[in-house]
């Protein structure tokens, strides 16, 4: 059973099998690097205030509250138990629905992981039983499950000695990519430049290593609030040359093959396809 603090408790049920379970974050935002609003004169941080929009007065904490605006300038308020109201099965429960294929999943509805872990004894032999069933099968769970005042679609796949959920976005939540690219030319582009640009990929290839990434920004930017709490001036740099004007995009491609200390692939005949002679 884990320990810490859990972000959701609830059964996970597989047809008549349940099982209590426990929802724990994946991810973390904690360790990066957060400002504050502070007033310039003093020093001191500044808190924010809620203003009603009409009358421009301070409102009290006690005096806010949730409401919908069913018009133009008019809203239905909902109190917090009239929400607790909307109970359904998943608001306690991650009904698993269907087994799909993991490729099946476009990249694009993932949203945010969990990590799912027994919360009980009693349960820790279903829950070992849904999870192994699961590796056996080699698929993904999709499983509806309720939290922050939203239901939520969840991909639920084995993960060491417990689960991970990933929650996923809506159809409607996913934009198309035809929008986005429908300014895209399609130049017809020479054989060669593809074959020296796969040459490239080919000498840059490797395996997925998160360790090997660091957050270059994240460094640079607790450096800059050392120096400036240690009295030293900040200085902005020089702007760096534009680089996104490739003149010759045939000599760029041999230039970057070349780098890697093996030749490029070169054509016997003199002549590019686009119609300058090149030096191999």
């Amino acid at each position: 059973m884990a320990t810490g603090r859990a972000y959701w408790k609830g059964y996970l049920k597989l047809s008549l099998v349940t099982c209590p379970v426990a929802l724990y974050p994946a991810s973390s935002q904690g360790d990066k690097t957060h400002f504050h609003q502070i007033n310039r004169k003093t020093g001191n941080r500044l808190r924010q205030q809620m203003v009603d929009e009409e009358t421009g007065k301070t409102v009290d904490k006690d005096q806010k509250g949730r409401g919908y605006e069913v018009s133009k300038g008019k809203y239905v308020e909902i109190e917090p138990e009239e929400l607790e109201a909307v109970e359904i099965e998943s608001t306690h429960t991650i009904d698993i629905d269907t087994f799909v294929p993991e490729e099946e999943i476009d990249k694009r509805y993932y949203e945010r992981p969990y990590y799912i872990a027994p919360d009980a004894k009693s349960g820790e032999e279903a829950f070992a039983v849904i999870r192994d069933a699961m590796k056996d099968k080699g698929r993904v769970a999709l499983a509806r499950i309720v939290f922050a005042n939203r239901e939520h679609i969840m991909a639920i796949e084995p993960w060491g000695k417990g689960l991970l959920g990933t929650t996923l976005r809506y159809d409607y939540e996913v934009r198309d990519e035809k929008e986005a690219f429908k300014g895209i030319p399609s130049p017809r582009v020479p054989k060669e430049m593809v074959e020296l640009a796969s040459h490239i990929l080919d000498k840059k290839s490797g395996h997925f290593d998160p360790a090997k990434f660091k957050d270059e920004y994240e460094l640079a930017l607790r450096k800059l609030v050392k120096r400036k709490a240690a009295g030293k001036t900040i200085e902005r740099p020089e702007p760096t040359e534009d680089r996104s004007n490739v003149i010759d995009l045939m000599a760029a491609l041999r230039e970057s093959v070349g780098r890697g200390g093996k030749k490029a692939p070169v054509k016997k005949k003199g002549k590019s396809q686009g119609g300058r002679r090149k030096a191999s």
